[in-house]
């Protein structure tokens, strides 16, 4: 494995842009593994008019994922209007489209974020892009797809920070969804977080979103101290 910077990556993706064609780039990934991080990494060092879309935004509502009995497995592929993903990929290609937007502080998603996107390379970032049994397959709409690959404890590790950020944060935000897991003290609310992470966003990983890996014109590896390393490029 080689070292590769987000400039790097880039740079890489760069070369793929046709003239009057817009580029539709995946990165997918664990939960908490830095697709947000590396998108926006990638989008300032590309040239050109770049937007950045998070998958988060085509989740199913929570009342209706507590309706189908489906919200403890919030991020997995049944959670995800795909349709309606696969949908505003074709859309993008064709000039401005409405995407959905979500918070991480409501844990749902916000109708006020929704907002019209048009670029000459669109970064779609987030989970709902890897393979699944059925149709439609969200990854064939992409022009390309970066697999951010990471040992498992060290995701867990990132996992357990962001959450314990935005249970402290909760604190002065009654809004947030996290307010409720404010009775705990700080090693109960570590330890949830880490039972989150061994019961949901372990086992979507191992059994879902890890299809991409396969698919993926690129692959990066990422260390525990955030450097990336290039594994796979197939373009």
């Amino acid at each position: 494995m080689q070292p590769i910077t987000p400039a790097a990556l880039a740079q890489a993706i760069a070369g793929h842009r046709k003239t009057g064609r817009i580029l539709l780039v995946g990165i997918t990934g664990s939960v908490a593994v830095g697709k947000t991080t590396l998108a926006a990494q990638m989008a300032a060092a590309l040239p050109g008019t770049v937007e950045l879309v998070g998958t988060d935004g085509f989740l199913r509502r929570n009342a209706d994922l507590d309706a189908a009995g489906l919200a403890m497995r919030k991020g997995f592929p049944e959670t995800y209007d795909r349709e309606a993903l696969a949908a505003t990929l074709a859309a993008l290609r064709q000039g401005p489209a409405m995407v959905p937007g979500y918070s991480h502080a409501l844990y749902d998603v916000d109708p006020a974020l929704t907002r019209s996107v048009a670029g000459d390379v669109v970064i779609v970032e987030g989970l709902g892009l890897a393979p699944t049994d059925a149709p439609p397959h969200v990854h064939e709409g992409l022009d390309l797809l970066l697999y951010m690959d990471a040992d498992p404890s060290d995701i867990e590790a990132w996992y357990v920070a962001r959450f314990m950020g935005l249970w402290a944060a909760a604190a002065d935000d009654p809004a947030s969804f996290y307010r409720r897991f404010r009775d705990l003290d700080e090693a109960g609310a570590s330890d949830f977080a880490r039972h989150i992470w061994a019961t949901i966003n372990r086992p979507n990983l191992e059994h879902h979103i890890i299809r991409a890996r396969d698919v993926a014109d690129i692959v990066v590896k990422k260390a525990l101290d955030h450097s990336l390393h290039l594994v796979t490029s197939r373009k």
